[in-house]
Parts: structure tokens; C-alpha cells; sequence
């Protein structure tokens, strides 16, 4: 395929835009097309599409009629067939200007939203700050419709939320515990789009800890979120019921605070859940818990059946099948390792508390459950059991709670 020239270009449009009007037979002599040697890359297809307007329809019709060599013949039906082309592009084209020209005023109006919704937030600092990006706002934004006053008070609440769970701040030691028989951990690969993916194994609980529990998946919702790629916003989760029963089910009322939880203060961070082959017995639970998801996160939760063929399907179109584990239909081994897994955890905490400028190894002496950030008052932290730790921290200056969590 040859790539054209600038000069080649410019000579086409001048040689269409005056024979083109007087008809597409006229510029035919001895039934060849007089530029059949001139065959446009895509790339520069989509390049003079933005810079040429109209004249990418012949363009696209020099493509699609030139194949061989500057001598290929066009006969009267292929120009008849031509003619319905340039018809139909044009058409095309319209529709297509139309929807590029929306979209360019929906981000116009969407960017606006965002520094409405900035502007009514009001000065921020600290960790608080470092959450409020522009890509958090357009989440909380999305979550409640583009409704500014909606999503303000939104993520108000996640903030007052943040400053007293301090989500950001809980170790894996903490929680490691809970990961032993591998329940919950981010997997070793992405899905098609880069997101990064949670495996979740109801089946294999553990403890009897709620709370916990929940801090547990608190942790390796933000690490998911700490791990995944520039430009990317939202995670994937993958749900094996393998050995699930209803005993092993968390009560009715800790499913829907979790839901909560991840509905109201991680908005927008979900694509998609899959759940893989659950056992008939767990449609009674799920007929109840799914009356606690809003409209947009129940869209996005999957059945996946093996005899399903459309659902099957449709979870592969966004894993490659060489990653996906083969418990959930695919090709990989899956080997949950914990030890090596508190590893890696172990490592992203130090990168942690490095975007969130504060130090690890005195978070560590703490639960990273005290003292609430509602309010930007300095807050010495709660003197610890032994002297050693209490003579330490009466030394330091008090740790502050000015900055909210983001």
C-alpha cells in the first residue's frame, strides 16, 4: 500500500472538486479511473477526514475501487455501484459530524460540571486534596447523573467517611489474617482494558470477624485502585462460588452495608463483576441483596453460567483466555500463594504511604482505625500500651488529623 504524498493530495482534491460536480462518468476516459494508482493508508484516510471534510468521500471511493495497478479498468456498474457509495459516505458523514459534534459539547458541558461542582467543594488540602482529582470528581459526578448538588453531598460524606475509616491507612498485616486461605487478592493479571482484577472465593471464608472482614476488602479494593494503570479508573471482579454455601454467606445486613460502602464511596470504581457458576441455593440470597444496588452497579453485575454460551462469551470479551484462571473457564493455573502475596502487599504499603505523604513505620504502631478527620482539628493520637511507644510519642509532635482523607 503506498503511502501518498502531500502534492498527490492536494492535486486529487483539485482534480475531484471540478469533475466531481459534473458528474463521477466524465472524469472516465477509456473506461479507466484516472487516479486508479493512488491508494490511501487508513491512517491518512483518518487524518484528512478531520482536515478535508467533504473530499473523503472520493477518497474513500479511490480505495475502494483501486486494488491492482494504475491501469484498473471500472466498468459502467461499478460506477453505478460507486455512485450509491459516495450517497451513502456522505450520509455516513453527516451522522457522524452530528455525533462528533455532541460529544465535543457533552465533554464542554461535562468539564464545566467539574469545576462547578470544584468551585462548590471550596479550598481543599491534604489528603483530601490528593483525592478530589479531576478524575474523582468526574466519578461522584457520574454516579448521581451530572447532578452537582447530589454529587457534593456525595462526596462530602465519602470525605467524612475517609477521615474517620482512614481506608488509606490500614497495613496488611493488619488484615492478613483474612487472606490466608486466598478469599480476596488482586490477581497477577489485567483485563482487556487494563483494569485491574479482584478474585473473590466466598467459598473459602475463613473467619467469623465482620468487621474485619470488611476492613479486608476495604484494603484490596484500594490496592487495586493504588495498582491500577494511568488513565484507568475502574477495577474488575471475578467471583468463584466453588464450595459457596449459605452458611459460609455473609448476614443479610453485612452485605448491604459492604454494598454500601463500595456504592457510595468508591462510585464509579466498578466495570464489572462476574459471578461464575453460583449454585441454584444462591439465588434466595441474591433475590434479596440486589434490591441494595442502585440501577447503575446492578448493570454491571454478570451471571456466568459454563453451559451459558452468551455469558461465557461475554466474560471472555473482556479476558484474555490464557490469563483467565481455569476456574473460571479459562486457561490459567490458579495458585494462590500467600505468603508470597503478603510479599507484594507488603511493598504497595510502603508505596501507599508514599502517595499519601505520611510514614509507614509509625502508621504501623496504630490500628489505622482512630481518630476521626471530620472536623480539621489537631488530634494527638491515642497513647499506646507499653511506655517504650508512649515515651516515644510524647517526645514527637502530636500527629494531626488537619488533612481529611481522600
Amino acid at each position: 500500500m503506498l503511502e501518498v504524498t502531500s502534492l498527490k493530495i492536494e492535486r486529487l482534491l483539485v482534480f475531484l472538486d471540478y469533475y466531481l460536480p459534473l458528474g463521477i462518468r466524465s472524469s472516465v476516459v477509456n473506461n479507466r479511473w484516472p487516479f486508479s494508482g493512488l491508494i490511501f493508508s487508513f491512517m491518512s484516510l483518518e487524518d484528512h477526514l478531520r482536515s478535508h471534510g467533504k473530499f473523503c468521500f472520493y477518497l474513500i471511493v479511490v480505495v475502494y475501487c483501486n486494488e491492482s495497478s494504475d491501469s484498473f479498468p471500472i466498468s459502467w456498474d461499478i460506477l453505478v455501484v460507486l455512485d450509491c457509495q459516495i450517497l451513502v459516505l456522505i450520509k455516513m458523514f453527516s451522522r457522524w459530524s452530528n455525533s462528533h459534534h455532541d460529544q465535543e459539547n457533552e465533554s464542554l458541558k461535562h468539564e464545566s460540571k467539574i469545576k462547578e461542582l470544584k468551585a462548590a467543594l471550596g479550598p481543599l488540602s491534604g489528603r483530601s486534596s490528593k483525592y478530589c482529582t479531576d478524575a474523582c470528581l468526574r466519578r461522584y459526578l457520574e454516579a448521581r447523573n451530572w447532578n452537582v448538588d447530589k454529587s457534593k453531598k456525595m462526596l462530602v460524606e465519602s470525605l467524612k467517611w475517609r477521615s474517620t475509616y482512614k481506608p488509606e491507612e490500614i497495613r496488611w498485616h493488619e488484615v492478613a489474617v483474612e487472606g490466608e486461605t486466598g478469599k480476596v487478592y488482586r490477581a497477577n493479571f489485567h483485563d482487556r482494558h487494563g483494569r485491574t482484577v479482584l478474585i473473590l472465593r466466598p467459598g473459602k471464608q475463613n473467619t467469623t470477624s465482620l468487621d474485619n472482614q470488611l476492613r479486608h476488602l476495604i484494603y484490596l479494593i484500594e490496592n487495586a485502585i493504588l495498582n491500577l494503570p494511568e488513565g484507568q479508573e475502574q477495577m474488575a471482579w471475578l467471583i468463584d462460588f466453588t464450595g459457596w454455601t449459605l452458611s459460609t454467606s455473609v448476614p443479610i445486613k453485612s452485605a448491604r452495608d459492604t454494598i454500601n460502602v463500595l456504592q457510595n464511596h468508591y462510585p464509579e470504581r466498578l466495570a464489572m463483576a462476574f459471578l461464575y457458576n453460583p449454585p441454584r441455593i444462591f439465588e434466595a440470597f441474591w433475590k434479596i441483596v440486589k434490591y441494595f444496588l442502585d440501577a447503575k452497579t446492578f448493570q454491571k453485575v454478570k451471571f456466568v453460567y459454563p453451559k451459558n454460551k452468551d455469558s461465557v462469551e461475554l466474560m471472555k470479551s473482556y479476558f484474555d483466555e490464557e490469563n483467565l484462571p481455569t476456574e473460571f473457564g479459562g486457561k490459567a493455573i490458579l495458585d494462590y500463594n500467600h505468603e508470597e502475596f503478603s510479599k507484594q502487599m507488603t511493598q504497595d504499603d510502603t508505596k501507599s504511604a508514599n502517595l499519601w505523604g505520611f510514614d509507614d513505620k509509625l502508621q504501623t504502631l496504630g490500628n489505622g482505625h482512630s481518630g476521626p478527620e471530620v472536623a480539621p482539628e489537631p488530634l494527638c493520637l491515642a497513647p499506646p500500651a507499653t511506655s517504650r511507644i508512649r515515651d516515644l510519642l510524647t517526645n514527637s509532635s502530636c500527629a494531626s488529623d488537619m488533612h481529611q482523607v481522600g
